[in-house]
């Protein structure tokens, strides 16, 4: 046997270092080195019983190799096949990350009940009694998923073999250890060995495997980068726990998009899919209130609209507040720049606070034309008409820019109802005779000479 060697890691980003220092020169977090075992006795393969010499594999021309597409198995749930671009793909490795209490566990167990795969659940935080309790109040009629409680991977694989699943999901990578590598389960060493064996034994039987991830306190998945580059697809669960919708996304993908996204609802049977996310993004009320605007987004291929809500109040104390969530407060102190600038509003010595409502933080530049309608609403206490939606981008001279992919904002306004849809105009529209009428616009004040004469 060979001599064990040791070596330091940083526990927060597994930098390696030769001897032990205080303070990690990467990520400049203190006392996060820990010494850990490297090297404990030669590795074999995930298979014990694997003992004939590999084939080697050979070079071949580009088409030479099979190109036959792989048939992808159906989840049965049409929010995590979207994100996942049509379907788990067979030897593929997923990682899912989120906040403690989200739902990671809840969505799995309820994928692994409702999967018509033979499926095995391997838990290293819960009991068998609790999952079974979980299980009952999801979907009491299952019998393709079985349960296992494990960390060890040598066991894991053995009841692999003894049951012969088509899916495996862990629960979670970070309570896994193996024989090979002496160190506590959760270490940057445990959770690259651990994650290693699980893509060779993916990749050789092409049974796909779903890791959960825990998370850090920046929000990124716990352990070494490097677990991300290794997986093929990792997805966020994220939102609010104060909250009840829940969303799904691909950070990488590599047989789909990473662009998509997927909504639940929380509630005490497991998570509901929620197909028209508009529904749950729009508040519905009696009557007109002042500083609201609904925006015409993208995620994905899916279009969605969403509300904009804005207060514009005098500063009580000597420096205006800027205050936004779900959207970059960078841009929202450009835009009040620009309206400030260009459009004349004396906006330097007032409050102004931005939400965008359902929990949900946005990026696509096409909702600045409803975050201007939004805070002029406010400003002016005039309310912007309910039936009125906006896709448009501001420029730093007060121009409205065109934004991609107008005809498919428009077609989803025309179809959830609204009477009147403000884009640029210097887009170029394809649709010809729509029911939603098309208000053309290029400048700020084309929009408040619009909305509040």
């Amino acid at each position: 046997m060979s001599k064990i060697k040791t070596t330091f890691f940083c526990q927060n980003c597994g930098t390696p270092y030769a001897k032990w220092q205080g303070q990690c020169n990467a990520c400049k977090e203190w006392n996060t080195i820990a010494e850990e075992v490297i090297q404990k006795e030669e590795k074999k393969s995930w298979n014990p019983s694997q003992t004939d010499p590999k084939k080697t594999i050979k070079p071949l021309k580009i088409h030479e190799i099979d190109s036959t597409q792989e048939l992808r198995m159906d989840t049965k749930d049409n929010e995590l096949n979207r994100v996942l671009g049509g379907g788990i793909v067979p030897g593929s490795l997923i990682l899912l990350g989120g906040e403690p209490g989200i739902g990671k566990s809840t969505l799995l167990l309820q994928i692994s009940l409702k999967l018509p795969y033979k499926t095995l659940y391997v838990s290293g935080e819960e009991s068998q009694k609790q999952i079974k309790m979980r299980a009952e109040r999801i979907n009491p009629l299952s019998d393709n998923c079985y349960i296992l409680t494990e960390t060890k991977t040598q066991n894991i694989f053995k009841q692999i073999q003894a049951v012969q699943p088509e899916i495996v999901i862990i629960d979670s990578i970070q309570t896994l250890h193996t024989d090979y590598i002496e160190s506590s389960a959760g270490s940057i060493s445990q959770i690259r060995e651990t994650t290693a064996e699980l893509i060779k034994f993916a990749k050789e039987t092409n049974i796909p495997v779903i890791l959960i991830g825990h998370i850090t306190k920046d929000g990124t998945i716990a352990g070494p980068k490097i677990l991300e580059h290794m997986v093929d697809t990792v997805l966020q669960f994220e939102g609010d726990r104060n909250h009840i919708y829940r969303i799904l996304r691909s950070l990488k993908n590599r047989f789909g998009s990473t662009a998509e996204l997927g909504i639940y609802e929380m509630l005490g049977s497991g998570l509901r899919e929620v197909s028209n996310p508009s529904e749950i993004l729009i508040s519905h009320k009696e009557e007109q209130l002042s500083g609201t605007a609904i925006a015409s987004t993208l995620e994905g291929m899916r279009p969605l609209m969403i509300e904009i809500q804005a207060l514009v109040s005098t500063a009580v104390y000597g420096t205006p507040q800027r205050s936004t969530t779900g959207y970059n407060a960078k841009r929202l102190n450009m835009i009040l720049a620009v309206l400030e600038k260009r459009a004349g509003f004396r906006l330097g010595a007032k409050d102004v606070f931005l939400n965008v409502t359902g929990g949900i933080s946005v990026d696509d530049p096409a909702i600045d034309l409803a975050v201007v309608a939004a805070i002029l609403s406010s400003n002016e206490d005039i309310p912007v008409d309910k039936d009125f939606c906006f896709a448009g981008e501001v420029g730093l001279s007060g121009e409205i820019r065109p934004v991609n992919r107008v005809d498919q904002r428009i077609q989803e306004a025309e179809k959830l109802g609204f009477s009147a849809i403000f884009v640029s105009k210097y887009n170029k529209i394809s649709l010809k005779k729509t029911l939603i009428k098309v208000r053309l616009v290029s400048k700020i004040e084309d929009v408040v000479e619009e909305l509040f004469g």
